[in-house]
């Protein structure tokens, strides 16, 4: 932490006069900031979820306002959010001291959801303080007269650093921020986060490799509970969902006797199954009993949140899109529906209990399989010891920059080597090289080689050395898609009657027949037709529908749980079954090491085990399910390399299934030459459908960067137009402009996000050091039994998979029984 030089503004009364009006005691880390930011320094706030983060900086920046030299009028502080439910909480919060310390403020919103009238009413004058999101900012940004309109702004706040900092929104966000120092070389920036790690990287990336920053943590004392709901028969086998039935009737008897409870779910689908369960549960529940997830219609999220603030309502089945630091007072129970895969979502979810200082915050694990109950205990473990995930900056996102370019062009235009210098300020793109900068340049100027002849994609335009935007339509459309989120390709849900319920996948209802049902919104709803580009429903009046499923549902095992998992599975291996919930899966340990062997750091586990499907080979790396993909990908493709072999492949967290028509040489797996990162690149790209992975992430990527455009307001393009448009980019560039960096940015993304290239790297540089064991199996062990559920389930409906797995346990149970 960096000391802090002695104050010039040593008076701190007014922020502590207000807070003992209230009966509050400022903490250490809250004057911290108050001074550090009286100082005219920048830094990061870590601290406690509901410790008081909000008013460390806000009230600093009240205070610096009234030492900064006079200004025009209009907005002096930028509140960044990146949700916009987040958004309205902090417009409230922020309020609040106003009447006694700036009783001349006004805090303003400034979001998608944002009126019409509203948004002309802060086009004349923008408030003191506006409180808007990474998109809305850079919107801002493209107006021509956006310097003249921030230049009273002399104190920026990044709320939920965490939540931008890993990927392209939190680009967006340095991007804005260099600008905006640019323009006011004394802004003072500052980030607020409770889980983050690597702290000093954190602050790095949110104020710029150029510059020093102050790094606070907020150490409050605050209870944290974290337990689990043990259910009362795990038995010895496990596959994902098997508890689900048997841990409703514990959940609806928490539930019962708490007050208000947040439950978590993982999945969208597992919020609508799990919202259904308690109705059916309970149906005297029914208008106490609320959903909540990003697919609804705003209308109903902005009813659920009201109901939870207002402690009407007695649970809330939610997703992710409750995670953030909305203040819930209400809210005195958390449960977490499956294990949380990562510390830092377990915390942050754990926050939303006990949302105020000295309020005890606690979260409940419900486990959905047996194996969940080890993942609880670890969790457990490793968020007592600080083992949070660190989150990384994406490195120089080349559609990000060339989506900037415009930006910056239309608002007021720039000079080539004055923004370059701008932008190399930034964390993302400090290394951005020269060559790099004149392919965005030319890129937006002509289009590149194969775009030249295209004036729709001349977008700026170099006039007297100035960068600029003359054309009204591009300036229009690119407005209209400024931003990094990309959308699912989704259609709105609505009643007959033209009720709008939310949005679901394109590709879910492609499968629907008129008369099919499906549950959505907490309703089970009969389709009826697609119109517009919506589907219309009724409410269907039939037992059964199906779930739908969203992209982007299954979160890989963070590294810092799996190394937790594996230290536990290491005491049990060694008798030592000290936490509740490992005495609960003991059972299952037991018969795994009784017919196999537990897994432990360094030592690889794999099993082989032949049936009438052929050879299977299992490995227990656990490396999360996207780097375990990609290490199945790349064992089956090396070892069918010198002998053809034809393998079919399943994932989970914990390890990976090889299944093959042939017999296998396990000569490479046993001495480690398989797990060589010798021309690892080549041989990942060649054990996968490289060019389709790449085509499709390129449709984001062609969305990002203004190649694509999704269409007018009552006139949106469908998803196929778009995914069509985007692929003819992707072979026009492939065949005539194959230096196009875009493509490079595609395959680096699939690199890096969809297979964790990093993480896979770091798994076989482990895996080549450790020591391999192979057992030969009777029968399916508990563990490899997952593994083959996971097989299954891609091809079997519910039915056939219900009688395939009773066969399978049958047969397991006979072969394991002493």
């Amino acid at each position: 932490m960096i000391a802090l030089p002695h104050s010039r503004f040593p008076d701190l009364a007014p922020a502590e006069a207000w807070m003992a009006r209230r009966g509050w005691q400022p903490f250490a880390f809250q004057r911290e900031v108050w001074q550090a930011m009286l100082d005219g320094r920048s830094g990061l706030l870590h601290a406690t979820t509901g410790a008081g983060k909000t008013y460390a900086v806000w009230l600093g920046a009240l205070m610096r306002d009234r030492v900064v030299a006079p200004a025009p009028s209009g907005a002096r502080v930028l509140w960044i959010t990146p949700m916009r439910a987040l958004a309205a909480d902090a417009v409230r919060a922020l309020s609040q001291p106003l009447p006694d310390l700036a009783p001349s403020w006004h805090v303003g919103l400034r979001t998608g959801d944002t009126p019409s009238a509203q948004r002309t009413r802060q086009d004349r004058r923008l408030p003191e303080a506006l409180v808007t999101t990474p998109e809305s900012l850079s919107l801002l940004l493209t107006r021509p007269d956006a310097r003249e309109r921030l230049a009273g702004v002399h104190t920026v706040v990044v709320d939920e650093w965490h939540e931008l900092l890993g990927n392209k929104r939190g680009v967006q966000v340095q991007l804005a921020l260099a600008r905006l120092r640019r323009w006011h070389p004394g802004l003072v920036i500052w980030g607020l986060s409770a889980t983050l790690g690597h702290l000093q990287e954190a602050m790095a990336a949110l104020l710029g490799h150029q510059h020093e920053g102050v790094l606070v943590q907020g150490r409050v004392d605050k209870d944290l509970v974290i337990d689990t709901l043990l259910p009362a028969d795990p038995g010895r086998f496990s596959w994902a969902g098997h508890l689900g039935g048997q841990m409703l009737a514990p959940v609806v008897q928490d539930i019962e006797r708490s007050g208000t409870t947040l439950v978590f779910a993982n999945t969208r689908s597992q919020a609508e199954l799990w919202y259904q369960m308690l109705l059916q549960a309970r149906p005297d529940w029914a208008g106490i009993v609320a959903l909540h997830h990003g697919s609804l219609d705003p209308n109903v999220r902005a009813w659920v949140e009201q109901g939870l603030k207002e402690g009407r309502l007695k649970a809330v089945v939610a997703t992710s899109s409750l995670d953030l630091g909305v203040d819930f007072l209400p809210v005195e129970r958390v449960l977490q529906i499956g294990s949380a895969k990562g510390v830092a979502r377990l915390l942050q979810r754990a926050g939303r209990s006990g949302h105020a200082p000295g309020r005890p915050s606690r979260v409940t694990l419900v486990p959905t399989h047996t194996l969940e109950l080890v993942e609880a205990a670890a969790a457990r473990r490793a968020a007592r010891a600080g083992r949070i995930e660190a989150r990384s900056s994406p490195d120089k996102p080349l559609d990000v920059l060339v989506q900037h370019l415009v930006t910056v062009a239309l608002g007021g235009g720039f000079e080539a080597d004055d923004l370059l210098a701008e932008v190399r300020s930034t964390w993302a793109y400090r290394e951005l090289t020269d060559a790099q900068w004149r392919w965005a340049l030319t890129f937006v100027e002509r289009g590149g080689p194969s775009l030249q002849a295209y004036p729709e994609y001349h977008r700026v335009q170099c006039i007297d050395g100035v960068y600029r935007v003359t054309d009204a339509g591009i300036a229009r459309r690119h407005r209209m898609q400024v931003g990094t989120i990309v959308s699912e390709a989704s259609m709105h849900v609505k009643y007959l009657g033209g009720a709008c319920l939310g949005s679901v996948e394109e590709s879910f209802i492609a499968r629907l027949k008129k008369g099919d049902c499906f549950l959505f919104a907490g309703r089970l709803l009969e389709f009826v037709r697609v119109q517009d580009m919506t589907a219309y429903v009724r409410r269907a009046e039939k037992d059964r529908g199906a779930v739908p499923r969203w992209g982007g549902g299954k979160m890989p095992l963070s590294t810092e749980m799996a190394d937790a998992v594996l230290e536990l599975l290491a005491a049990a291996d060694q008798g030592e079954f000290g936490e509740p919930e490992l005495e609960a899966a003991r059972p299952l340990l037991e018969m795994q090491r009784r017919v196999s062997r537990l897994p432990r750091p360094g030592t690889l586990v794999i099993e082989r085990y032949r049936s009438r499907e052929g050879m299977h080979l299992y490995f227990y790396p656990f490396a999360g399910r996207w780097a375990n993909l990609g290490l199945a990908s790349l064992l089956a493709w090396r070892l069918a390399r010198d002998r053809p072999n034809t393998f079919s492949i399943a994932v989970n967290d914990y390890g990976l299934e090889l299944l093959s028509a042939e017999p296998v040489d396990v000569a490479p797996v046993l001495d480690g030459s398989i797990f060589t990162i010798d021309d690892l690149l080549h041989d990942v790209w060649a054990s996968l459908n490289a060019t389709e992975l790449s085509r499709r992430r390129f449709r984001e990527i062609a969305r990002v960067a203004g190649l694509v455009f999704s269409g007018y307001p009552g006139a949106p393009k469908s998803m196929k137009q778009l995914q069509a448009s985007s692929s003819l980019f992707f072979e026009v560039f492939r065949k005539y402009d194959a230096g196009n960096l875009l493509l490079g940015q595609a395959e680096q993304e699939v690199l890096s996000q969809e297979l964790e290239l990093q993480r896979l790297t770091l798994t076989l540089r482990r895996l080549q050091l450790w020591r391999r064991v192979m057992v030969d199996l009777r029968q399916p062990s508990p563990m490899s039994l997952p593994l083959m559920v996971e097989r299954f389930r891609e091809k079997l409906s519910n039915e056939k998979l219900a009688d395939r797995l009773a066969r399978l346990l049958k047969d397991a149970q006979r072969g394991m029984d002493p």
